[in-house]
Order: structure tokens, then sequence, then C-alpha cells
């Protein structure tokens, strides 16, 4: 072999020891892999190639002339999910805690134009101690450029932040950008100011976890939307979101057949509605029972689980399924319920993903928290989010659909362009009970017997009013299906709708109420 060839392999060896066995080792010890670690489990075997593997810092200030840092802490490329092609960046914690310099973020831009111009996927894995300080005001740039290349990119590709060391301050804001945020379970900890600087300033003393760790994200903040028990847990949680996905805003999602009959029954959803209104019963069952396979892919799942919004695949086309869940606070759109609904919503439509919603909604909720919270404004965001889909929209009403909440819910007016119900749909302004005492107030007062009156008058209105055969009769509702067809229903009419094209008036963008 010759000499350059053996410097050459020398040199790059060196590079992938990063910041040298020692600092390894304490991110092992912290339950921590490495950056190149990190991409042998996200790609396919042998596929990431990796970019500018001998850049390095050009700084001479504070004493960083002498500081080695190899790849300037973080690692770029491109290779294969399940032979797709996606592009990645990685920062690397060993080498100057991984921090932001100059060379670091242009790296990173680097990598964002490529996935921009070939129209593919990009995940960044975030461990970082923030912006250099040697560096100063072009380290801030550098975070500039990378939060613009997020906002171009935005609803043109699949955008995925996992977040498994630190990521504090400015850094935080890529990640918010990007489409879907994972994060590691007590080692992935987003905050804009940490513990330190709170006590210094509020004198409210909190852990760097229960400030920023990623169960607050997940549960409390709704900031991060998926959370691993382990870097490697996670990153393979991340293929798998990916599965789910197109490559850009140019195609369709892929394809996968599940060998799952898309004319199947489901005997099973025809009692699965309890007789009791007021009972709850548990939408993921529906949805397993929908899905191919009985498999779906939740999102946000620990965050306003009022709602559900999620993943399936139906006769092996990806769609995106958002439905309430009356387990929690009776189903009920809240302010956070509404927020999570409408970035789903929005996301969907930008990747060409078919939605299917599935109701059982009593109503908003109500409160003075809610009032002075804006559950207006909130609201809106979803009102607006499937006014301006365009993706085919199936709507499935399965019990309560009351009032505004109804509306929400993407009935037809919304733009679904399919409605079904099925027999145990309540379909009104609000329920009979509340209908009643305002409809027949005088007569209820009135009679001898007050009680027997109400019962009386709650029956009639549920009869006239409070079923879906009446809002067939106005042709809100196409038709109403036995439970046990749902699945063959619905797939027939995505099937259907497969061609649909729409477009909105020309407009720079719309204003949406945020």
């Amino acid at each position: 072999m010759s000499r350059p060839i053996d410097e050459l392999r020398d040199k790059k060896t060196e590079i992938a020891r990063g910041g040298g066995e020692k600092r390894i080792a304490a991110q092992h010890a912290q339950n921590k892999l490495t950056a190149r670690e990190r991409l042998n489990i996200l790609f396919d075997e042998s596929s990431f190639v990796e970019l500018d593997v001998f850049v390095s810092h050009r700084c001479h200030n504070f004493g960083m002339a002498d500081k080695r840092a190899p790849g300037d802490g973080v690692v770029t490329g491109h290779g294969k999910v399940d032979g797709r092609l996606v592009y990645a960046y990685a920062q690397d914690f060993t080498v100057l805690g991984g921090s932001l310099g100059e060379s670091h973020a242009e790296k990173i831009v680097k990598v964002q134009n490529m996935a921009l111009r070939m129209g593919a996927p990009i995940v960044g894995l975030n461990d970082s101690g923030g912006a250099r300080i040697q560096e100063g005001v072009t380290a801030l740039s550098g975070f500039g450029k990378i939060f613009y290349n997020n906002t171009i990119s935005s609803g043109v590709i699949p955008q995925i932040s996992v977040i498994m060391g630190p990521c504090a301050g400015g850094a935080v804001y890529s990640p918010a950008i990007t489409d879907f945020i994972f994060m590691v379970d007590k080692t992935g900890q987003m905050f804009i100011t940490g513990p330190q600087v709170i006590k210094t300033v509020t004198n409210e003393e909190i852990t760097a976890e229960k400030l920023g760790g990623a169960m607050t994200h997940n549960s409390i903040s709704g900031v991060a939307h998926f959370m691993g028990a382990s870097d490697e847990e996670t990153l393979l949680s991340v293929r798998e979101l990916l599965s789910y996905l197109p490559s850009s805003n140019r195609e369709k999602p892929p394809v996968r057949d599940a060998g799952d009959d898309p004319e199947r029954l489901v005997p099973e959803l025809d009692d699965i509605i309890p007789e009791n209104p007021s009972k709850p019963h548990d939408m993921y069952r529906i949805i397993e029972k929908l899905a191919d396979g009985g498999r779906l892919y939740d999102v946000a799942a620990r965050y306003a689980k009022n709602i559900i919004t999620c993943f399936v695949r139906l006769n092996g086309a990806t769609v995106g399924v958002v439905a309430n869940q009356p387990k929690f606070a009776a189903g009920c759109i809240d302010i956070n319920a509404a927020d999570k609904a409408a970035r789903f919503i929005r996301h969907c439509d930008a990747f060409n993903i078919p939605l299917l919603t599935l109701t059982d909604v009593p109503g908003f909720l109500p409160g003075v928290r809610q009032e002075s919270g804006g559950i207006i404004r909130h609201g809106a965001k979803m009102l607006y989010a499937y006014c301006e889909a365009t993706v085919p929209k199936v709507t499935v009403i399965l019990r309560k659909a009351y009032g505004g909440a109804y509306i929400a819910m993407c009935d037809k007016e919304l733009g679904a362009d399919v409605v079904l119900a099925w027999p145990t749909a309540q379909i009104a302004v609000m329920g009979a009970e509340g209908a009643a005492n305002i409809v027949f107030k005088d007569e209820i007062q009135e009679a001898e017997d007050p009680a027997a009156k109400r019962r009386e008058k709650i029956a009639e209105y549920e009869d006239r009013f409070n079923n879906p055969y009446r809002a067939a009769e106005m042709g809100c509702v196409e038709d109403v299906i036995e439970p046990a067809t749902t699945r063959r229903r619905v797939i027939g009419a995505f099937e259907m709708l497969r061609s649909k094209r729409q477009s909105l008036p020309a407009k720079k963008h719309g204003n949406i109420p945020l």
C-alpha cells in the first residue's frame, strides 16, 4: 500500500475517534452513544456517506488555535433508510462539547441545502453545549442560517429532530421549526434558559430534567412528539416514522402491503360503542381494528390525550388519523387538543397524506381557564387547518357530534369529501337533555309532572334530531353504515379520491390564527 493512502487512512481513523477514547468513554458512561454510532443505527448498514470529513474550525481566539476539533464537532452526510435517500447531521459531544461554531454551522447548512435540492428528508441528531462562546457572533449567525433553512424547507421535505443530549438557548429553535421532535428519556433536554439562570432571575429552583426533560416536553409543553428509553430505541422509532412519510412534497407516501384484506369486515365494531352515551370507550381500539395489521404510529401520544393523532396504513397506503378520545375529558376539544390536531393536519396536507377523522365529541371544553386562555383562537387553528387542507378527507361520525365541535371535526362544510356515520351517531347542536331544557322549557315547567314531561321531550328530541338520519336526509352525511363495514367503506372512499385535485386561491400565504 502506498504511503499517501496509509496517511489518508490514518487521518480518517483519527477523525473517527472524535474527541478521543477518554471522552468517548465519558459519553458511554452517560448512556449516550457517539455521533457515528448513532448514525450507524439510523441508516441502513454501510450506506452512510460522510461529507466534509476534514473540515475543522478556523477560530484563533481564546486559545482555540491550539485546540483540535475533528469535523468541528458535527458529522454530516447522507445514506439510505429502508433503501431511500436521507440526509443527516449528528453533533459530536466528544468534540468541544458539540458546540456550534462557524464551520460546524456551515456543514449543517450544506446538508440542509442538499436535502432540499434532492427532495429528501433530513434528520438532525442534537447533542450540543450550544453556541461556541469563543467564536462570538459568527456562531450566532450560524444558528440564524440553520433556522432560515428549516423554515424554507418546511412543507417541502420532512425534517426530524432528535434530542439526544443538551439543547439549550437559541439552539432549541431549529428543532422547534422542524416537523417532529424525538427526545431520549433522561439524557435529552431542551430549554431556553437553564436552571441556574432561572434561579438567579426568578428565584425558582428546578432540576434540568424537570425543566426540559423528555417527559416534560412530551406530556406538558407539547414541544416534543416522541420519546425513547435509549438512543437505539429512539433512532429505530425515527426509522419507522420515515416509513410513513414521502421523501418530499412532490411525492406520495410509500405503499407497503401488510397482507391485510381491504374487504375485511370488522364485526367487533358493531358492539364497541357503549349503550350509555355517557360511558367512555377507548378510541385506540377502533383505530387498531381499522388499520392494516392493527398497527398505528402514535404522534404526541402523551400530550392532549383527549385527541389522537396517528399514522396508519389502509390497504398499504399511509393515512393520517385525527380522532377524539372519550377516555380523557370525554373527548372534548380544548386548547392543547386543537393545537395538536391543527399541526398534524397541516403536516399531512403538506406531504400528501390523506386524512381520516373519527368523531365522538361532546363539544369544546367549557370553563373560565379555557376561555381566558384563548380557546376561540386555538380552536380556530383546527378549523383553519381542515379548511385549508386539499388532501382527500374522509370523516366517520361514531357517536357524539355536537355544536361547533361537530364542525371542527371536519364536517362537510369544512371540506370533507366523504362523511359517513354509524347508527349510534348523535348529530345535533347539543345533547338531547340540554336541548330539551331549552326548546321545551315552558312545556316542562307547566306540566303536572315536570320530570315525566322532561323525559318525554328528551325522547322526542332524540327521535327527531339526535341521530344520523336527519343529517343524512339533509345531505350532511353520505351514508349511515354498519360499523363492521367501516374499514371497507373508508378504503373504498380513499381509493375513489385518489385522483382528487383541488387548488386554493392564489396568495402569498394565509393568516392562520396563531
